[in-house]
């Protein structure tokens, strides 16, 4: 079955190591038929939650900036990658900021598959759980939402360095079969 899919790339860096596991997954799951999209966070402008309250009733925000764009598409996403650089072992502000401004219309978010990209320089995985659970503490607020998988990119820092690892793999394998 095809499915829409949509990656939410994190990385401040073009290419970076984050971003170069989307683009193996992003490439498994066009291989396999899929309808499958990334956006790079970093080429896009969205503003903080302020908390003014004013989605409360309308279920818009007042800002203007490319967040409600991006909010649209993750409703209409079946599947749903978050994929961040981890940062003192959390997800990186880009992230963090998008996942924020949902509150207008998070309760739409309904029936999504999810899956979380993490690249970090520490090479341990069970270090990157305290990221993974800020991914799962949103999911928490979404109606049958499921996390389908987690590709650890551990032990790359520079650019470049998760090239050949078997997170790559991972990530690829994960996109074809989706």
């Amino acid at each position: 079955m095809k499915k829409r899919i949509l990656l939410l790339s994190s990385s401040p860096r073009r290419h970076g190591n984050s971003d170069r596991l989307c683009d193996e997954f992003l490439r498994g799951a066009r291989e396999a038929g899929h309808d499958a999209e990334k956006i790079s966070l970093r080429d896009c402008r969205i503003g903080y939650c302020t908390g003014c309250g004013v989605c409360y009733d309308t279920r818009t925000c007042p800002q203007r900036d490319d967040a409600a764009q991006i909010v649209g598409k993750m409703i209409a996403a079946d599947v749903i990658i978050l994929a961040t650089p981890v940062y003192f072992y959390t997800m990186s502000a880009q992230m963090k900021t998008l996942i924020d401004r949902c509150c207008a219309r998070y309760t739409e978010m309904t029936g999504k598959e999810f899956y979380f990209i993490v690249a970090a320089a520490d090479d341990s995985k069970a270090a990157m759980e305290r990221t993974i659970d800020g991914f799962r503490g949103f999911l928490d607020c979404l109606d049958d939402s499921r996390e389908c998988g987690t590709i650890y990119g551990v032990g790359a820092w520079k650019i470049g360095e998760i090239e050949g690892s078997p997170a790559m793999k991972q990530a690829y394998d994960a996109g074809l079969n989706c």
